[in-house]
């Protein structure tokens, strides 16, 4: 039996797995609020052309945003140079300040990228500056909550001895769900009601903060240039795989909302799926700097129990969440093509999902630490904007075998 060690308190993997367990089952249960949300709110998007391909990538990246965030400070926390301080210079306040400036700059970049795929591929859309709107005042507040979020989980488990890379993405990326879907709708219905006086109110605001983020950028620390050299680089590509999945998305409306029980299914599935391979990733990021993992090309014993524990998680969660999915829409009314067919389309779609993540989360360590960047920087991101594209084409397959 391995010994994690976490400050001065030694877990047993068994701890640890059902410590992931336990979390996965929170965030999961959590984000079908978000999962009811979005099939309640499905006419929404028929309404305002392009929200849904603004909306996947939106998603993720508030998790991969904060993802990078306690991935960081749980390997700061496993160094023994982790303090709950906010100044500059401190690992907590440099790490925190580079999350806010990496929000505004993907935002902004998202809306650019949203509606250029949109019309290369023919998709309707809302206008540039609407877009632009929409994904930074959208993306900020919730955004500056997923953060707030993620450094008061990382001070709760730096005060309780408890290991964050178990608990850190799971918990990010369910509250990445929880509040940008709100916000993002909100903002939009705002927009598409506010008259031109409001818009332009909100176009300053905007402007104000891609300014401050500019100016920012000109008195970042080492810590924080550390975060968006290698962030803004990878952040950026990846959002088009979100992009890419929300354009899949909007050209299969028309399907999602007649079997439109998927629709709840959708937030809790990428949210599982996406914190199991953020779970390995982080988990992986961090033996590597302790010396416990190899960057090989061959997965380690350590790996491969990690592969094993995901599958694990994936078998007793998956058909939970299909369960769940269909009696939820017929709770609320919608339509769902039955218990059987979600619980299926869940579980089959999830384990190609996971067997997906596994390897990408490993390989995306390997990489990086090979190159002499820190797999912390690189892994739940990754992991988590993948989701977009492999989830989606994963459940819409599935759904063409099934349904």
């Amino acid at each position: 039996m391995r010994l994690v060690i976490v400050g001065h308190h030694i877990f047993s993997e068994y701890e640890e797995f059902f410590t992931g367990l336990f979390t996965l089952l929170i965030s999961v249960s959590l984000s079908f609020i978000a999962g009811i949300y979005l099939g309640s709110m499905n006419e929404v998007f028929l309404l305002i052309p392009g929200l849904m391909v603004l909306a996947t990538p939106s998603i993720n990246m508030r998790g991969a945003i904060a993802g990078i965030l306690t991935s960081r400070l749980s390997s700061s926390m496993h160094l023994g140079a982790f303090e709950v301080r906010f100044s500059r210079e401190t690992d907590l306040g440099d790490n925190l300040r580079a999350s806010i400036l990496l929000t505004v700059i993907i935002s902004v970049l998202l809306a650019i990228f949203g509606k250029i795929i949109c019309v290369i591929t023919g998709t309707d859309v809302i206008g540039l500056v609407d877009m632009v709107i929409i994904s930074v005042v959208s993306g900020m507040f919730a955004g500056l909550i997923v953060t707030m979020i993620g450094v008061v989980t990382s001070i709760v488990c730096y005060r309780h001895s408890w290991n964050l890379d178990m608990v850190g993405a799971p918990v990010v990326t369910t509250f990445g769900d929880m509040m940008t879907l709100p916000f993002l709708v909100i903002t939009a219905l705002l927009m598409m009601r506010a008259p031109n006086e409001l818009k332009l109110v909100l176009g300053i605001v905007v402007l104000v903060m891609i300014v401050w983020a500019v100016v920012l950028m000109t008195q970042v620390t080492v810590t924080m240039w550390d975060v968006l050299r290698e962030g803004v680089p990878l952040l950026v590509p990846l959002s088009l795989l979100g992009i890419i999945a929300g354009v899949l998305y909007t050209d299969g409306l028309e399907n999602l909302m007649a079997a439109a029980a998927v629709l709840i299914l959708m937030a809790p599935f990428m949210n599982g799926c996406g914190s199991i391979g953020g779970i390995l990733t982080s988990r992986v990021a961090t033996e590597m700097h302790m010396g416990l993992v190899d960057a090989n090309f061959v997965p380690s014993r350590i790996v491969l129990w990690h592969f094993v524990e995901n599958y694990t998680y994936a078998f007793l969660i998956l058909p939970l969440m299909g369960f769940v999915s269909h009696y939820a829409a017929v709770a609320i009314g919608i339509t769902t093509p039955g218990l059987l067919p979600m619980m299926l389309l869940s579980l089959i779609a999830g384990v190609l999902v996971i067997t997906v993540m596994n390897f990408l989360g490993y390989y995306t360590a390997v990489f990086s630490y090979r190159m002499g960047y820190d797999p912390d920087n690189f892994g739940v991101p990754v992991v988590t904007s993948s989701i977009d594209l492999v989830g989606a084409t994963a459940l819409l397959l599935m759904m063409m075998v099934l349904f």
